[in-house]
């Protein structure tokens, strides 16, 4: 893998180069074969539901509780990420997830299946994929060079979307024929295959350098740096914005096939199928859009589309018509997907990745969740033409608001830069003792102050991204020009882990504050550990052993 980073160049290779990678091309095709089968199992239990209830909140209520667990458990998925052996973590999910599907396998076998059974089977299955999708995400680095990094992530939406091909349509086929108990058991056979993949992946051991961190440090850790980072904050805003209305289409669809279309199961499956057909016609054509429009323009396009196709299907088309319209939803879906997902990928550094992706799947499935229950229960009101109209409508409007919030460009080197000297110590320090204060003393000419200011407003962000609670900036009373940053961190290791985690273009930041520093010497570090007042004793009175 070290080898793959060594040798990147900045200009990237054609958009299937990550296949080249051999580990990344067999866990990639893995992977599109386990989404086939969670497809198949997907159109068996959308259908499943439509014909145990007509209720469409209950329809509904199946998106919601395979996205909910999502949004609940992203960020503790994403710790687990970060502080666990991602390889072994994959193989005990696949697990969890065959052991669903077979549970659906054998009530559908017995005719026992209900729609409790289906919510809540499906719940747990979601909780599989709120612990996988970090995960599988954070191990695309370690696969590819980085000049391929965007490519691979499309890839990846593109294999989904392969799977969102095949998978929906195969499954609908085997509904039709032989009922729902075969379409899980296909599911079943496809984790099979993933783990086998996974098994013969030989992930190098990660090197133990005694800082690894705790579940709930990792938890605090990655809050604090979503908390910092503005550039995440805006690729969070605008993800939330597009699925939640974005999410109206996929809530109604099996309402849509079955009702205003009068499709069977099987033209369930084709309208699925033909979403993902879409979207691998959309991942090819995404290089040469790539071209011509930002990423901006890339989820203004996706709204577009999005909005013309829920648009379209409220009029209650001719079937043909609507197998047309889920190419180009497709095509949407995918531009804005890969787009988002890369730009979430492309602002976060790699110790955080895991956390950071998590919550970017937290927000994507909270709204998919809450947008789906919400869209079901209007449907419910006002009928599903008028709620698909109301959501292209909403979808129509929030594109063109917050095309003015830009995405961030995601071109930062955020390798580490390794440039903090070690902290001098003429003692060792435990590592759990804390918390520590770092002042670092710069001397700045008091007309430059203003400008000094303004520069380490970056570096405050960044301080507070890579550990730090507590920030600020103080001048002294007597020397004005002495100026004193200060920081807090919870602990030495976790200090110690911030020298690890600056970046090179964070510390290019720096440079900018640092130009106004006066003097040869560079500014003064000082570090601080807390006393515990419980050490304290009179004066006179000797510890235990101790020589008076």
């Amino acid at each position: 893998m070290a080898d793959n980073h060594t040798q990147a160049v900045e200009k990237g290779g054609g958009s299937f180069a990550p296949l080249a990678q051999p580990v990344f091309a067999v866990l990639w095709v893995a992977t599109v074969l386990g989404n086939i089968g969670s497809f198949m199992r997907d159109v068996a239990s959308s259908w499943m539901v439509t014909e145990l209830s007509a209720s469409p909140a209950a329809v509904s209520l199946i998106q919601t509780a395979a996205t909910l667990p999502i949004f609940l458990l992203a960020i503790p998925a994403g710790v687990l990420s970060d502080i666990l052996d991602r390889r072994r973590f994959l193989i005990a999910v696949q697990i969890l997830l065959a052991g669903v599907s077979g549970t659906l396998l054998w009530l559908s076998r017995t005719n026992a299946l209900t729609v409790e059974y289906l919510v809540a089977l499906t719940f747990v299955g979601g909780i599989g994929g709120a612990l996988m999708g970090p995960t599988w995400q954070s191990i695309v680095p370690e696969l590819v060079p980085r000049k391929d990094l965007k490519n691979a992530v499309a890839l990846n939406s593109l294999g989904i979307n392969v799977a969102r091909a095949v998978g929906p349509a195969a499954g609908g086929l085997l509904l039709a024929s032989f009922g729902a108990a075969m379409a899980y058991g296909a599911d079943v056979l496809s984790y099979v295959f993933v783990i086998a993949a996974l098994l013969w992946w030989k992930r190098p051991p990660a090197v133990e350098s005694g800082l690894s961190e705790q579940f709930f440090g990792a938890f605090r850790a990655g809050l604090r740096y979503a908390k910092a980072s503005r550039e995440l904050h805006v690729v969070l805003l605008r993800a939330a914005v597009f699925f939640l209305f974005a999410s109206s289409v996929w809530a109604l669809l099996p309402l849509v096939s079955r009702r205003m279309l009068g499709g069977t199961a099987g033209f369930y499956g084709v309208m699925l199928g033909a979403v993902g057909a879409g979207a691998i016609l959309g991942a090819l054509l995404l290089p040469r859009m790539r071209r011509r429009l930002d990423a901006d323009g890339l989820v203004l396009t996706a709204s577009l589309l999005s909005a013309a196709v829920m648009g379209g299907l409220a009029l209650a088309p001719p079937q043909w018509v609507a197998v047309l319209l889920m190419l180009v939803l497709g095509m949407g879906w995918i531009i804005a997907l890969t787009t988002l997902n890369g730009v979430a990928q492309a602002v976060l550094p790699n110790w955080v990745r895991g956390r950071g992706l998590a919550i970017y799947l937290m927000v994507f499935n909270g709204a998919m969740a809450g947008g789906s229950l919400c869209w079901g229960l209007v449907a419910q009101e006002i009928g599903v033409p008028s709620t698909l109209l109301a959501g292209a409508v909403g979808l129509l409007a929030v594109g063109c608001v917050f095309h003015r919030v830009k995405l961030p460009t995601g071109e930062a080197d955020l390798q580490a830069s390794n440039h903090w000297p070690e902290p001098m110590l003429t003692e060792p320090v435990a590592h759990d003792r804390g918390p520590v204060l770092v002042q670092i003393e710069y001397r700045i000419a008091k007309r430059d102050i203003p400008a000094f200011l303004f520069a380490m407003r970056h570096v405050a962000q960044e301080r507070r991204r890579d550990g730090a609670y507590a920030w600020g900036v103080a001048e002294h009373t007597g020397e004005p020009e002495r100026v004193v940053e200060w920081f807090m961190v919870e602990s030495w290791a976790e200090h110690l882990r911030q020298h690890r985690r600056v970046s090179k273009a964070d510390a290019d930041m720096q440079g900018e504050a640092l130009r106004y520093h006066q003097g040869p010497d560079k500014p003064v570090v000082h570090h601080f550990l807390a006393l515990d007042l419980k050490d304290s004793r009179p004066p006179g009175q000797h510890a235990a052993g101790a020589t008076p």
